[in-house]
């Protein structure tokens, strides 16, 4: 469960449900001289009533200060606050203070209140414990504050702007649209050959020269019945807004790795005959499926293991979903690359002699290069402009309000859907998903885009001029947390995926399976693989500490490159590799152990 937003910071707790009182002396009065018993606290309060969701008078954004603490007790001093152990929301800094956990918020959307339990103790060591009751109050959408909306300096209308991005997450859910209709009925029905396939694949891809002219007005046939603004590719971005351009190797210049050199891109063994590179596997995906298709038309019946027929041409016989394959690894290695390590690092202009531009337009346009810049790091996490106001079941299409339950919301009024502002793309939805699904509160997906608005404020206030050394901190901080939560997302969810397809495996050591639960296993080990190698290209990953050199390899020896099915033995043996590398990503990122055993 997530509790999602920013809190306004004068707002504080309201003491409601039920009182426990631990230890403490007699009642009996002194008779003698003798210095009475001492007593155990009676009660505990906090310093108001309630907090309102989503939005900050003093621009405190999420962990933000609750309420003051204090206790009736027949000494003033001496007392000491604590929470429990396991507390997932709350914490206590200075003594008194009460506050949410850095990257923790509160959403009306998703629940209307929230409780904490407060120990307080005396001198003496006796303890009165009380349960606190937090109401939530909705609070109406703000520009710049829980919207990713701010109006231009340098002239009338907007200044975000990210249209780029968005066109290639549409080419990207477009690749994974078509690969998901391969069935052998579909290419026999559309005289589909491997060839066929390659070269609509490439023609999206935009390998070839030329190719978003070929492919920029088609209809975005992933989108099935939604009313939208934008009916092509075209309508989102006009021109150039290839994935081969922006994949990890092919936009050398603002890189942590030479992607392009042998050796620096890890996590896949065997590329067929392509380079392996970034790209390359993305070409070896295509090869195999266009292989099954060819395989396929001529005769051949792919089987799994268990001699199940394999109907869904992306899946191979040992065990990969190609579909699964190609989306996640483009998540990584052009959406999480380009946003972490380019337009959030090194095109704002962090690790670099010069300042990017917040004083002039960029180009004659309505905002500055820095504004653009920091917009477009935002673009590729994906998330719509009012994406706080969404509780995380909306965002996962799993119901909610009838305007939010797909994972889109008209919020302009407009009654289409606006693809570059109203629509939740990519690992924006995974974050929430991974939020959702926790046992111990999360709260991924609006630490992640608190953070992105509150850069972005930031940068917004001081148009005109250049940031200051201060300020240019405070942007690092918020960019910090940012990208943390969205590769915190990305963790959780392999995390999630080991854990279905260790549960898929005992399926599998039974001997007795049907082609939907090896299809299920290829699935979710692909997902998991897929998105397990994204790791590797944001500069701010914790793989990249010192002290964590050679895990990531580590992690991918134990995971392999595809599911183990041969045996009961070396199933068992597999699943206990799947069980340590869960391990290892529990070590690097933190999580909570019931969250891990439990996503």
């Amino acid at each position: 469960m997530n509790l999602r937003k920013s809190l306004i910071t004068t707002a504080v707790l309201a003491a409601t449900l039920g009182l426990t009182a631990c230890g403490g002396g007699s009642g009996s009065d002194n008779d003698g001289g003798t210095p009475p018993a001492n007593q155990a606290p009676t009660n505990i309060t906090v310093s108001a009533s309630s907090v309102n969701d989503d939005l900050s008078v003093n621009d405190d954004l999420v962990g933000g200060v609750v309420g003051t603490l204090s206790a009736t007790d027949d000494s003033t001093s001496g007392l000491t606050f604590s929470l429990a152990a396991d507390e997932a929301l709350f914490e206590i800094v200075d003594g008194t203070t009460l506050k949410l956990k850095e990257g923790i918020a509160l959403n009306f959307e998703q629940q209307s209140d929230a409780t904490v339990t407060v120990t307080v103790t005396d001198a003496g060591g006796l303890t009165f414990s009380k349960e606190i009751t937090i109401s939530v109050a909705d609070v109406d959408s703000e520009n710049g504050v829980n919207i990713y909306e701010f109006d231009s300096k340098l002239g009338a209308g907007s200044s975000v702007s990210y249209g780029g991005q968005i066109a290639r997450h549409a080419l990207s859910a477009e690749i994974k649209h078509y690969i998901g209709q391969l069935t052998g009925d579909y290419v026999t029905t559309n005289s589909l050959t491997g060839d066929m396939v390659k070269a609509r694949l490439h023609a999206l891809w935009g390998d070839v020269d030329g190719s978003y002219e070929v492919v920029k007005d088609d209809s975005l046939s992933f989108l099935g019945d939604i009313d939208t603004v934008q009916h092509s590719f075209a309508d989102i971005s006009s021109s150039g807004k290839e994935l081969s351009a922006k994949v990890a190797g092919n936009d050398p210049s603002k890189m942590h790795k030479a992607w392009q050199e042998e050796g620096n891109f890890l996590g896949w063994t065997d590329f067929g005959t392509q380079a392996k590179t970034p790209e390359g596997l993305i070409f070896h995906y295509f090869d195999l499926l266009a292989a099954n298709i060819d395989k396929y038309n001529g005769g051949e019946i792919l089987l799994d293991p268990a001699g199940n027929t394999i109907t869904k041409l992306y899946i191979t016989e040992s065990g990969l979903d190609l579909n699964q394959l190609i989306q996640k690894h483009t998540l990584g290695a052009l959406m999480f690359s380009q946003g972490t390590d380019d337009y959030l690092e090194e095109s704002i202009g962090f690790n670099t002699e010069n300042v990017v531009d917040n004083v002039n337009a960029d180009d004659g346009a309505a905002y500055t290069t820095l504004e653009h810049h920091f917009d477009e790091g935002f673009g590729y996490f994906g998330a719509a402009r009012n994406f706080l106001e969404y509780s995380d079941d909306e965002i996962a299409g799993k119901g909610g309000r009838e305007a939010f339950a797909s994972g889109y919301n008209d919020y302009s009024g407009d009654t289409l859907i606006d693809l570059k502002s109203e629509y939740n793309w990519g690992n924006s939805t995974n974050a929430a998903k991974r939020d959702r699904g926790a046992t111990v509160t999360t709260d991924y997906s609006a630490a992640a885009m608190n953070a992105f608005i509150a850069g972005r404020k930031i940068i917004n206030d001081n148009v005109g001029s250049a940031l200051s050394a201060e300020q240019m901190d405070a942007l690092k901080v918020q960019r910090d947390i940012a990208v943390a939560n969205w590769e915190n997302a990305i963790a959780a969810t392999v995390v999630h995926y080991i854990n279905e397809v260790h549960a898929d495996l005992a399926v599998v050591a039974a001997g007795d399976y049907t082609a939907d639960d090896f299809a299920n296993l290829a699935k979710h080990f692909s997902e998991m693989k897929g998105f397990a190698m994204n790791f590797q290209f944001s500069p701010f990953s914790p793989f990249n500490a010192e002290a964590n050199v050679g895990k990531f390899a580590e992690l991918h020896g134990l995971l392999g490159d595809m599911p183990v099915m041969t045996d009961a033995a070396a199933v068992a043996d597999y699943q206990s590799d799947l069980m340590a590398a869960r391990d290892l990503l529990q070590s690097i990122y933190g999580f909570n152990a019931d969250n891990v055993a439990n996503w």
